[in-house]
């Protein structure tokens, strides 16, 4: 709750421009509440207590507003009780400008920053100077270890505060939080080194063969900083916070050096570290524009392991989600070594009109399409669904970037894509590149049937392949292998065939990439992947990951 601040801050014009942007429903919540007061509680007051430093606002008797960094030991602003904080004042620069305006104005904005855990309080309240003679409130004001002379001291009663989005606060660490975090490191590399020494020496000796055994080792798991074996090394360079639930990740070349070029539509295999210590890869879509080579940017919806909607390669492997695990473990400075970027979904080299479509976070790729779109001056349009404009990763800065071709369906907002409109209605020869979950896709696919729009201008990419409700158990056989077992109604045929033991290669898990293609020994196949063409299917070849039999039995060269 925001505790008043919307009855200071949202003023009738301000109210107004919400209406007109489209956020204003968003906080209507903030109008009312139980928490609605301008008491501090115990999470604001430990909040401002461990702050040395903040942002100071008065308004001059010209009405503009002056903007004063404070600085001292943490808790130099003191909470008094639960409507009340005060500082004392020391000797600085000798112009007076805040301490001026607070005798003719007493109103007073603050901002308070956490920069390493990106969190931002707002306050706002009547600012008074303490009397001279008030030595009691002077001295509850003096901080113990700092030796300046106090000149004055004031107090603020609060009227209002709220918290802050971080979505745009950059992580800053200060002298002692750095040490806090290369402490460790050194201490980890001093053993690793001393590890090393004793290791050399009990080789040089003798006797190495039969001590060897109990020497300390040191493995990969040794070095949580480098995760990953492809021969693409990155390293987060810097992480922002797009909504709620979707964390952007900024990733640079580990040596300094140029990218590999991609397109819009490019993912990267990010590898992960589950829970039981096992490395697999998420496929990510590369959202930053295709025409940079200093810096990739793939953007994170965290999936809670119980949600049905996820990203095409979180399916559950481990008790956390693959969202879930780089949420709470990737942090700046991690070093990922990837595979080079690989693309499934490319835009297609014409002169073609586009009509983009996105539901949730399948914008990653087509945010990158619309920026190449621009840059070629193509002809085009976005068409971007979610369940609210807060929900919706990079709303805001395509709407700067892209004008009246971007169109915003915010569903709590009453606004609904009318599919069989857009298809009606676009282009003749226009080709439509769309992402997003299976039941808008599958949608799509039906009504470009329905309409008569050839397969070769609808391109697409899923989020994940659910099985079909119709699908059926049955038996298969592994000739190489020598095994013979029962698949499922319910899983895959690479994940049964994964469970047996046999590794077989498989990255994306939505019959896009042709890394699961087997050969049919004997068999049909109900082909439901996207990447193989026709000659493929001739030649008896199928998608593990998505195909399934046609019949009570499939026999694979496996």
């Amino acid at each position: 709750m925001a505790h008043k601040y919307a009855q200071l801050a949202f003023t009738e014009t301000v109210r107004a421009m919400q209406q007109e942007q489209n956020s204003r429903a968003g906080y209507a919540s903030m109008d009312q509440g139980e928490d609605y007061n301008f008491l501090l509680s115990a999470v604001e007051a430990e909040f401002i207590a461990q702050r040395d430093s903040l942002y100071m606002a008065s308004v001059s008797e010209t009405d503009w507003p002056y903007v004063q960094h404070r600085g001292g030991p943490k808790g130099f602003l003191k909470v008094l009780d639960a409507s009340t904080l005060g500082f004392a004042d020391y000797k600085g620069n000798r112009q007076y400008v805040s301490a001026g305006n607070f005798r003719n104005n007493d109103r007073v904005a603050l901002i308070f920053v956490d920069y390493p855990n990106k969190r931002r309080l707002k306050l706002m309240g009547r600012i008074s100077q303490v009397a001279e003679d008030d030595w009691q409130t002077l001295a509850s004001l003096e901080d113990d270890h700092y030796r300046a002379k106090v000149e004055r001291g004031f107090v603020i009663k609060v009227e209002a505060f709220d918290w802050n989005c971080p979505q745009h606060i950059t992580p800053r660490y200060s002298e002692s939080e750095l040490e806090s975090f290369i402490t460790p490191l050194t201490n980890e590399l001093s053993e690793v080194k001393a590890q090393l020494k004793s290791q050399q020496l009990a080789f040089s000796s003798n006797e190495a063969s039969s001590q060897d055994s109990s020497l300390p080792k040191v493995s990969f798991a040794d070095y949580p900083q480098i995760s990953g074996e492809g021969e693409l090394p990155l390293v987060i360079s810097g992480i922002r916070q797009l909504t709620p639930r979707i964390r952007a990740i900024e990733l640079k070349h580990a040596m300094g050096e140029t990218l590999p070029a991609f397109e819009a539509g490019a993912h990267l295999a990010i590898p992960v570290v589950l829970s039981d210590g096992k490395i697999t890869h998420r496929h990510y879509s590369l959202c930053s524009n295709p025409s940079r080579t200093d810096c990739y940017e793939i953007a994170v919806l965290k999936h809670h392991k119980d949600l049905k909607e996820a990203n095409k390669s979180n399916y559950k492997e481990s008790d956390q989600s693959g969202s879930e695990l780089i949420h709470q473990h990737f942090t700046l400075g991690l070093r990922l070594n990837c595979s080079q970027p690989q693309n499934y979904f490319p835009l297609e080299q014409s002169t073609s009109p586009v009509i983009l479509i996105a539901g949730g976070i399948g914008i990653t790729p087509i945010k990158a399409m619309a920026l190449t779109l621009t840059s070629q001056q193509r002809d085009f349009s976005l068409h971007y669904c979610g369940r609210s404009i807060d929900e919706m990763a990079f709303s805001d800065r395509l709407s700067r970037q892209l004008g009246d071709k971007l169109h915003l369906y915010a569903s709590d907002e009453g606004k609904k894509l009318n599919l069989d409109k857009l298809l009606i209605s676009a282009p003749a020869k226009a080709h439509f590149y769309f992402c997003g979950p299976q039941k808008m896709i599958d949608q799509l696919l039906y009504l470009a049937q329905k309409h008569g729009i050839e397969s070769s201008r609808l391109h697409f990419e899923r989020f994940e392949h659910k099985l079909d409700a119709t699908a059926k158990s049955f038996m298969l056989k592994l000739n190489r292998s020598a095994k013979q077992f029962t698949v499922s109604a319910q899983e895959s045929v690479l994940d049964a065939v994964l469970a047996q033991g046999i590794n077989v290669p498989y990255s994306c898990k939505t019959g896009e990439c042709k890394t699961c293609v087997v050969s049919v020994v004997k068999g049909n196949i109900i082909h439901k992947d996207e990447c193989l063409t026709n000659t493929d299917k001739v030649n008896k070849l199928m998608c593990l990951c998505v195909s399934r039999a046609a019949q009570d039995t499939l026999e694979l060269d496996l």
